[in-house]
C-alpha cells in the first residue's frame, strides 16, 4: 500500500484503485485538527490531490458540492482546481494539483497586492448569485447558543453576557451569496505573483460579510494596509455595522467553544480574545 493510504477506509480504496490504478502518493498535507486525510499524488503523468474524510468528517460533502455549483468562475480563470472525481457519500475527492506556495508565514502574506487579489477573487465568486433567506439570522443565533450546551471554557457570566446579547437580537433575514468560509492566507497559494486558492471545506450560502471575519480578526490586524487593499479589489464594504457585530459575536462563541473541543489551545485563545472584543465594542 502507499504510504499515507492507510487512514482511507476500504470503500475510499476501492473508488481510488477505479479512479486511479496507478496513483503513486508523493506527500501527506494532511491538517492534524480535522479528520480529512489530503495527499499529493502522481497519476497518468500529472499531479492531483486526493481529499478522503473520515467517519466525523463535516466538510468533504461541502467541497463537493461547491466544485459542481460555484468553483467554476474561478477554475476558468486559472486560480482554483478543477474538480477530477468524487463521490459525497464515500466522503472522498480528487482535485488537479495547483502550483504556488502557500501565502500563509511567507513574504506574500505582507505584500498589497495579495490582498487586490483576494478581493477582486471573492467579488468574483459572490457576485454568481444571491440568494434571500428569511430563516438565517435566527438559525445561525440558536447554533450559537448551542455551543454552550457543550465543553467549554468561557467564564459562566461571559456566558451569561453572551446568551443575553444573542437572544436579545431581531431575527432578520438575510441575502445569501456563494461563500468560501475559511477565506484568509492559509488557504490561499502565491504562484509567480499570481493568487489562487484551496480548500472549499466550509463552502457555503451565507451574507458576504462573513467571508471578511476571519480576515478582520487575523490578517487585518497584523499586516498595515492590508484591509484597504482587499476592499480595494473587492469593490465595496458589505459590512453593515449591526450585522457585522452579530456575525463576529457568533464566530467568537464558535472558535472559543469548538477550539476547546478539539484541543487546540492557540485557536482558543483567539476564541477568547474575539469574545472579549466584541463584548467591549458593544458595552
Amino acid at each position: 500500500m502507499n504510504p499515507g493510504l492507510s487512514a482511507l477506509s476500504p470503500r475510499q480504496l476501492e473508488l481510488l484503485e477505479a479512479w486511479l490504478p496507478d496513483a503513486a502518493v508523493e506527500a501527506d498535507m494532511s491538517w492534524d485538527l480535522v479528520e480529512t486525510t489530503v495527499l499529493r499524488a502522481r497519476t497518468g503523468g500529472r499531479t492531483v490531490v486526493v481529499k478522503a474524510g473520515g467517519p466525523g468528517d463535516h466538510h468533504i460533502e461541502r467541497e463537493i458540492a461547491a466544485h459542481r455549483e460555484w468553483t467554476g468562475p474561478w477554475v476558468r480563470l486559472g486560480r482554483a482546481a478543477r474538480m477530477l472525481h468524487a463521490d459525497a457519500e464515500a466522503k472522498l475527492l480528487v482535485t488537479e494539483y495547483l502550483p504556488g506556495t502557500l501565502v500563509m508565514g511567507t513574504a506574500a502574506e505582507t505584500a498589497t497586492d495579495t490582498y487586490v487579489q483576494a478581493g477582486e477573487l471573492l467579488r468574483v465568486h459572490h457576485d454568481q448569485a444571491a440568494f434571500a433567506d428569511a430563516d438565517y439570522e435566527r438559525r445561525m443565533d440558536a447554533k450559537a447558543l448551542a455551543w454552550f450546551e457543550g465543553p467549554h471554557r468561557v467564564a459562566p457570566e461571559t456566558v451569561a453576557a453572551l446568551s443575553a446579547m444573542v437572544r436579545s437580537w431581531p431575527r432578520e433575514g438575510a441575502v445569501c451569496v456563494p461563500t468560501h468560509g475559511d477565506w484568509q492566507c492559509r488557504n490561499w497559494l502565491m504562484d509567480d505573483g499570481v493568487l489562487r486558492v484551496i480548500d472549499f471545506g466550509r463552502a457555503a450560502l451565507r451574507p458576504a460579510a462573513e467571508d471578511f471575519e476571519r480576515l478582520a480578526v487575523n490578517e487585518f490586524r497584523r499586516h498595515p494596509g492590508a484591509e484597504a487593499a482587499f476592499l480595494s479589489g473587492y469593490g465595496a464594504d458589505p459590512r453593515e455595522p449591526g450585522t457585522w457585530l452579530r456575525q463576529r459575536v457568533r464566530s467568537a462563541i464558535a472558535t472559543a467553544c469548538w477550539a476547546h473541543r478539539i484541543g487546540d489551545e492557540r485557536f482558543e485563545a483567539q476564541g477568547h480574545r474575539m469574545i472579549a472584543d466584541v463584548l467591549a465594542e458593544a458595552a
